[in-house]
């Protein structure tokens, strides 16, 4: 079996960015390509769909332009690369685009979360490896990073 098509989510955190950059060098040497997800979660309040247009119309606008330098990044190493921004529960989204687009690996970051806060606040990357239609690839922070980029 080949890779042909590496799915990786952004959080826009320490653990995306260093799942991004293994991600790039696993696609360059397989001839993957990258499909890039960030995905907006539902407020605790309620849905996307309770607020005005033009400030989810500008959230989406400032998370596509947060997420043009990571495709940057992936198109300047020379990989075909594209990304996509949907709304919903992150682990969700990101095992439905995974089958969807016929996924052969996903690559993503962990918080390493212990304690009351796992409890509390639960796993993506836990969820997303119990669920997914295919392998799952998960990277922790180098021991040089920081406790708050950990969190």
């Amino acid at each position: 079996m080949t890779t042909q098509h590496v799915l990786v989510p952004i959080d826009f955190s320490a653990d995306a960015e260093q799942a991004l950059d293994y991600a790039i060098r696993l696609a360059r040497t397989l001839q993957a390509r990258l499909t890039l997800l960030h995905v907006i979660q539902p407020l605790a309040m309620g849905s996307m769909d309770a607020l005005p247009y033009t400030f989810v119309h500008d959230l989406e606008d400032k998370i596509t332009q947060a997420m043009e330098p990571y495709r940057e990044r992936a198109q300047a190493a020379g990989l075909r690369c594209d990304f996509a921004i949907l709304h919903g529960i992150p682990f969700s989204v990101i095992v439905d685009i995974a089958r969807r687009e016929h996924t052969d690996l996903i690559i993503m970051g962990t918080h390493g979360r212990t304690g009351l806060r796992h409890v509390l606040l639960g796993s993506v990357t836990e969820r997303v490896l119990r669920l997914a239609p295919c392998p799952v690839l998960v990277t922790r922070l180098h021991a040089s990073a920081t406790p708050q980029e950990a969190q």
